[in-house]
């Protein structure tokens, strides 16, 4: 069995940029739940079809449904190697759920993304802009950190001596390598 890895980090952090790159270094799929959830709906899955009424609802996907997800996929022949886990679980009830169904040992490394709020708040904001999204004030943004915080913290205490920390802030390159350097350790 290959790296198992959970990619952590608030909003901004620049996870899915470096989970990519990540998976795509250690030959492992990239599993984020946002592309799987979509990807199901695109596929016409018997999943796939209860998560389009789910979303069609404006409902969010439960909990059972998102791991029925995460189980199929990790379930498949390229995942057999070690995956990389990008956006579950998102809290301990979830975490509890993935090793009972795939075993206390579904998450090798948790790594997590330092970035402080003020430099998530202007990437984020910054973001918005771009893409714009004029409903992603600052303080909208700050309470989307403030959940994160508040889900995330006791995820990372669940993981414990398992959790590498990793600077988020710098160039893409540069955070990489400190990346791959906290694995290599």
């Amino acid at each position: 069995m290959g790296r198992r890895i959970l990619f952590l980090g608030p909003p901004g952090a620049g996870k899915g940029t470096q989970a990519e790159m990540l998976a795509r270094a250690l030959g492992v799929p990239h599993i984020s739940t946002g592309v799987m959830l979509r990807e199901a709906i695109a596929e016409g899955t018997e999943l796939g079809k209860q998560v389009e009424q789910v979303v069609a609802s404006g409902a969010l996907v439960s909990d059972d449904l998102v791991l029925a997800l995460v189980e199929e996929r990790l379930g498949r022949g390229d995942a057999q190697c070690g995956y990389l886990l990008d956006g579950y679980p998102r809290n301990v009830v979830q975490a509890a759920a993935l090793a009972d169904v795939m075993g206390d040992d579904a998450i090798e490394v948790a790594l997590l993304l330092n970035v402080d709020n003020d430099e998530l708040v202007t990437r984020l904001l910054k973001r918005a802009a771009d893409q714009g999204r004029a409903d992603d004030t600052e303080d909208v943004i700050r309470h989307r950190l403030d959940v994160y915080l508040s889900e995330t913290m006791p995820l990372i205490d669940h993981y414990g001596d398992a959790v590498t920390t990793v600077d988020g802030v710098g160039e893409i390159e540069e955070i990489f390598a400190r990346i791959v350097l906290a694995l290599a350790k």
